[in-house]
């Protein structure tokens, strides 16, 4: 398996064909399918199923594509870790995370962050586990910081945990059920919901279930925290999320929090990365920081 035939693979993907694959890495057509010919026979599977209307990956394409994305990804970071160790400008860190750490871990940890490292490069990307896991696979974050559970990811993938989240339900400050402390009540009024696997709002509803709890029949689907909370605060929707986000005088400003009982259990934030790959200096240092951080 040569490095050129794993670029090639990756760029047919992103591309959607030979052809242009082939003009974006300067190579003949002809050329770039012998490349694919050749890796076929050399992991011994056909990966990809040629028509009139282009190439599709089979499932064995589709297994090999998301490792050849980490290894080129991998390379990437090596290089960028040889320039960070020998003092070379340019590095740069990707981790993936949930709104509510960009509510109290992070501005702290973002400022020992450029102190220490001013020239690292740092880019964030919101999402919660059904999009931090595949990035994290193919290599796209350094890591990512979710709520989680070991026994939820791929076994690729490793979890380390930083603490517990509490979550709750809330509405605009004048919402007419506000005062109501009973689940059945509060689940007669119309909610607004990321019910993306692995979101809070999906750990409710199993939670509501293994108790015997109404469910909320009226829900409007949103998978948008910024649109939940502006949703929440101009109508009487209500949502369901971390209490240190609907709690939080900036994020959550107009809403309050509904204090109904049984409260759900905790659910568990930290840190998701993929098993034995090293961080660079730059993302082995941020991650020190959160590893430190413990939120109050």
């Amino acid at each position: 398996m040569k490095n050129q035939q794993i670029k090639a693979l990756v760029r047919i993907a992103d591309t959607g064909s030979i052809r242009a694959a082939a003009r974006e890495m300067n190579l003949s057509q002809s050329a770039l399918t012998r490349a694919m010919r050749e890796l076929e026979e050399d992991v011994g599977a056909e990966l990809l199923t040629r028509s009139y209307r282009g190439v599709t990956f089979t499932p064995a394409g589709t297994a090999l594509l998301q490792r050849a994305r980490l290894i080129l990804e991998t390379i990437d970071r090596a290089r960028d870790e040889v320039r960070q160790i020998t003092g070379g400008s340019g590095g740069k860190v990707t981790i993936g995370i949930t709104p509510v750490v960009a509510t109290t871990l992070l501005p702290s940890i973002y400022g020992q962050f450029v102190q220490k490292m001013p020239e690292v490069n740092m880019k964030l990307t919101e999402g919660l586990l059904t999009g931090i896991i595949p990035d994290l696979l193919e290599g796209r974050l350094d890591f990512g910081v979710a709520i989680a559970t070991q026994n939820e990811l791929p076994q690729e993938l490793i979890f380390n945990p930083l603490c517990n989240i509490e979550c709750c339900a809330a509405g605009r400050a004048a919402h007419p059920l506000a005062g109501e402390t009973e689940w059945a009540i509060l689940c007669q009024g119309r909610w607004i919901l990321n019910l993306t696997p692995g979101s809070s709002a999906n750990y409710l509803l199993s939670w509501l279930d293994r108790h015997g709890l109404p469910r909320p029949k009226k829900v409007v689907h949103c998978t948008s925290t910024l649109l939940m909370l502006e949703m929440m605060r101009r109508t009487d929707l209500i949502g369901f999320g971390p209490s240190l986000l609907l709690k939080d005088s900036m994020a959550a400003a107009g809403l309050t929090t509904f204090e109904i009982t049984p409260k759900p259990p905790e659910s568990s934030l930290g840190i998701i990365r993929v098993r034995g790959v090293p961080l660079t200096p730059a993302a082995q240092f941020l991650e020190t920081l959160f590893l430190r951080k413990t939120i109050g």
